[in-house]
């Protein structure tokens, strides 16, 4: 784990790790030479027990917690199972998470839904399964929070700001950011943000997700089942995404960059505790590196 004593963080991006970039040589518009780190990828197989469940393409940090996210948000493991053990196998590029008690996925193995996630998401089985009776807390939100959280996570080193081509997904409290996972799909990001939830017990009826990604199906569908309340991005929204938001009660914020945001749903939790003009707008380069 990749604690910083000099941050609120309890897990922060290092972008400087060599394994996470790779330099490379090209040219500009005008035929200069351009040297540069761009993201390195690598396929990760995860299995629960002894059944292969998916490759997916990541890039390569905390492959723990992404396997215990994956199968927790396609609800292959329940709150109630027990991981005996996690291995990996780095050679291999080959998670695998044990329980005690095998479990009864082959018939989430039967369906399987291509997301709009990056990185081509998938879900096995119903998409909707479980939001039908879901209702979220309804804790409220104040606005001077998000402001002083879009400052610290824009201010954040970073691959995204570093490199481009990644996501980041920060699970928050309150005006303090926890937890901030990077990847080339934000779905990986959300499964590693579950994956430390799962791995370490927390609650999430306070807590809110920060992505720098659309706001699409997906993303809402798994915020909800992981039991949080809010999500944020600095991108924009998909109409089924804001509909998924509005029928859980998940305030969904989108556009949030400097003094600016705009609340899709869940209007009624925000509590407008901060004038916008006194909110100093972002930095260029910050903006400069904004998801799609």
């Amino acid at each position: 784990m990749a604690t910083l004593t000099d941050t609120p963080y309890l897990i922060a991006p290092q972008p400087g790790l060599p394994r996470l970039t790779r330099a490379v040589t090209g040219t500009d518009q005008t035929g200069a030479s351009v040297d540069l780190r761009v993201v390195e990828e690598r396929p990760l197989t995860i299995y629960l027990n002894s059944r292969e469940i998916v490759t997916a393409m990541t890039i390569g940090d905390y492959p723990a917690y992404l396997a215990l996210g994956f199968l927790r948000n396609q609800g292959m493991l329940s709150a109630t199972d027990v991981v005996t053990a996690v291995d990996y196998d780095e050679e291999l590029d080959v998670v695998v998470v044990r329980t005690k008690v095998e479990t009864n996925h082959e018939a989430k193995l039967q369906k399987k839904t291509r997301t709009s996630g990056c990185a081509v998401g998938t879900v096995f089985g119903d998409m909707m399964e479980g939001l039908e009776d879901l209702k979220l807390p309804q804790t409220p939100l104040k606005t001077s929070d998000l402001y002083a959280l879009a400052a610290t996570i824009s201010r954040t080193p970073s691959l995204y700001l570093e490199a481009g081509a990644i996501h980041g997904t920060v699970l928050c409290q309150g005006n303090t950011p926890l937890v901030y996972m990077e990847d080339v799909g934000r779905h990986n990001a959300v499964d590693k943000i579950a994956g430390w939830m799962f791995a370490e017990g927390v609650s999430a009826d306070d807590k809110i997700l920060y992505t720098t990604g659309r706001l699409t199906s997906e993303m809402v569908i798994k915020t909800a089942l992981m039991g949080i309340p809010t999500l944020v991005s600095r991108s924009g929204f998909t109409a089924w995404g804001v509909e998924i938001a509005t029928q859980v009660g998940l305030t969904l914020i989108g556009r949030m960059k400097g003094q600016r945001f705009t609340c899709l749903a869940g209007d009624h939790r925000l509590i407008r505790d901060a004038d916008p003009a006194t909110v100093a707008d972002e930095p260029r380069k910050n903006a400069r590196k904004a998801a799609p």
